[in-house]
């Protein structure tokens, strides 16, 4: 069942929603949360469909938050609200509200959002595309015990990625982490099969992918070890490597689906590893409304060097001198690792290219972030 409401206000829709109930025949209200989707017109149909299908596992009240942009300088001081209530097959197994903010109102969107929550239930917000750099302090995410954000989405996310570490409040959480949690896994399952010591890991991957920048602070996080971040056309990641006192181990993933493992003196042998959607990706963060702190962790020690990346990335792009040898950026996105230096060139060369790029003053806090 489908009711649409023009001009209208939250107690309107709650009462939209009470009688939609009774329409069905399903007065009694069984979600378990209310998940807020705040996103723009473009991206709003692929979430909604993410979350009803989430909603199989996760019976929920879902409030998709849409801020229209008026056209006009008159029509942005006039307030409006539109609502579109599904009830019933229409909205899965929950419940289902579309809103539309015009004008003023959508500069205080959780005035229209805070009634139409569940009383005594937790309240998810999940931002798919354009969500705030302090998740905690936007007044929706005010509102929410969990907050989930998608660094994948933005234009450029090792650089969010590095400014949510520094704003990261617990309940904070990101699509791009609960992307490598088979990752994670996997590789847990892989050490705990041998008794050797890991002394170096290669992460490799897309450029620029938040989630191969996350896999790799969780290991060297967690081992203690240099964690070399090397580069590949993709799908996302496509390898780990570890160098262990038993040999190597390598979990391998070409195709995006199927990953080979292998483990020095074991037979190699494939293990799914497949890349998910959107749908089970929310549904995993929707099953643990507590802080996660190991995302806390691999976030919060990478800092520095994703920042050093960051600015090492604009550097690259600086025009240089005639001769000079370019870098493919790989030993940018490195972590903490032994960096290998450039081949030198001849003295002529290298005297007139002095000034124009100097890495190993921007490479300095790397060698000190490896030592704890």
């Amino acid at each position: 069942m489908k009711i649409d409401l023009t001009d209208t206000t939250a107690s309107k829709v709650n009462k939209a929603l009470v009688q939609g109930r009774r329409a069905i025949g399903t007065p009694a209200v069984g979600m378990v949360l209310t998940l807020v989707i705040v996103t723009d017109e473009e991206n709003a149909y692929d979430a909604l469909k993410a979350a009803s299908d989430a909603s199989h596992e996760h019976p929920s009240r879902t409030l998709v938050v849409i801020k229209r942009v008026s056209r006009s300088p008159r029509d942005r001081t006039q307030s409006r609200l539109d609502a579109e209530v599904r009830v019933g097959a229409e909205a899965g197994t929950g419940e289902t509200v579309v809103l539309r903010l015009y004008g003023e109102v959508a500069d205080h969107a959780q005035s229209v959002v805070l009634p139409l929550l569940l009383p005594d239930a937790p309240v998810v917000v999940w931002w798919p595309v354009n969500a705030p750099l302090d998740p905690a302090k936007d007044p929706l995410g005010a509102l929410a015990q969990r907050r989930v954000t998608d660094t994948y989405a933005s234009e450029q996310p090792v650089r969010d990625l590095a400014t949510r570490s520094g704003t990261y409040t617990p309940g904070d959480t990101d699509l791009s982490w609960t992307r490598i949690t088979p990752w994670r896994s996997m590789l847990a399952a892989a050490l705990d099969q041998v008794t050797c010591e890991v002394r170096a890991v290669e992460v490799e991957g897309e450029e620029f992918n938040p989630s191969c920048e996350l896999l790799a602070m969780w290991l060297a996080d967690r081992l203690d070890v240099p964690v070399k971040r090397s580069l590949s056309g993709g799908p996302g990641l496509t390898a780990v490597r570890m160098d262990t006192t038993c040999g190597a181990i390598t979990l391998d993933r070409a195709d995006g689906s199927l990953a080979t493992l292998s483990i020095e003196g074991q037979p190699a042998r494939g293990v799914a590893l497949k890349r998910r959607d959107t749908a089970e990706l929310i549904a995993e963060e929707l099953r643990r409304l507590d802080p996660d702190d190991t995302y806390a962790s691999a976030l919060r020690y990478g800092v520095d060097r994703l920042k050093a990346s960051w600015s090492g990335q604009a550097a690259k792009e600086e025009p240089v001198a005639k001769g000079e040898p370019k870098s493919d950026g790989r030993e940018r996105l490195a972590l903490p690792a032994p960096v290998e230096t450039a081949a030198k060139a001849p003295a002529a060369e290298a005297t007139a290219q002095a000034p124009v790029k100097q890495e190993p003053p921007q490479l300095e806090p790397v060698r000190k972030a490896t030592t704890k």
